[in-house]
């Protein structure tokens, strides 16, 4: 029922059905002055949210800053979130991976170095209606395929929010002792909810965010009064992981 929930709730909170609510009345309503401040309110917003400038501050204060490789120690595992592949029935024979795709690709970098040992990939489908691939194992074969090697890859499948990731891998985690220095890897913007629930599931990791968002600000014409269709797009990101961190804090799960 929750992932339900949490599918219809990713809906609602588009800036864009806002703005097409607010449209809409425009049209329909009988009073010309709730027309009118239909009207204007979903002009506002479009303007709003459409602001490059006004977006990348929003994300930059909400984003975990980068950690520097230089300055990650050595880890026993590193716990990858997944959220990254997507599937297609026209094109079957290959993974498909989407903005994220840093989750894994900068563990994987880790891994090179030797700075990581293992690799835990924590994830299943994010379907509703139908049944995938679970993430983990999309994941897994991107990874046996850059060279990690097999034992050094391990997959929790069952996981469809970042509350069940945080639970499924702390059970993981103690079936399979010795573990003791465990990274978390995550987008940047999601690190706060999926840190607080790990916490909160009693697994210490140290964080390592990847999958920026936000980026160094720039005082140009086209940030400061050129709408931007991508800054449009990315609000309802951003605002869906906020909502998302309110309501996993009001029901006691971070």
């Amino acid at each position: 029922m929750f992932f339900i929930l949490s599918k219809t709730l990713h809906f609602l909170l588009m800036p864009i059905i806002w703005v097409v609510v607010l449209l809409l009345l425009a049209v329909f309503l009988k009073s010309p002055k709730w027309k009118r401040n239909s009207l204007l309110s979903a002009l506002g917003l479009l303007l709003l949210f459409s602001n490059p400038l006004i977006s990348n501050e929003a994300w930059r204060a909400w984003e975990i800053e980068a950690k520097p490789i230089s300055e990650v120690d050595n880890y026993d595992v590193a716990v990858i979130l997944t959220g990254v592949t997507s599937y297609r029935e026209d094109v079957p024979d290959r993974i498909h991976t989407s903005k994220g795709s840093d989750r894994f690709l900068h563990p994987l970098q880790l891994y090179r170095m030797g700075k990581i040992d293992k690799i835990l990939i924590t994830g299943g489908s994010g379907y509703v209606l139908a049944d995938r691939i679970p993430e983990a194992e999309q994941i897994e074969k991107i990874l046996l395929m850059a060279g990690v090697a097999e034992e050094d890859i391990l997959t929790e499948s069952n996981s469809r929010n970042t509350r069940e990731n945080a639970t499924n891998t702390a059970a993981f985690l103690q079936k399979h002792p010795g573990f003791n220095k465990v990274l978390l890897v995550t987008s940047a913007f999601h690190m706060r909810r999926a840190a607080a629930c790990f916490e909160k599931a009693g697994v210490k990791a140290d964080s390592f965010t990847a999958d920026f968002y936000g980026y160094e600000r720039r005082f140009t014409p086209d940030e400061l009064i050129i709408p931007n269709a991508s800054a449009f797009n990315t609000w309802h990101v951003l605002i869906h992981e906020v909502a998302g961190y309110l309501i996993y804090k009001l029901l006691g799960y971070c």
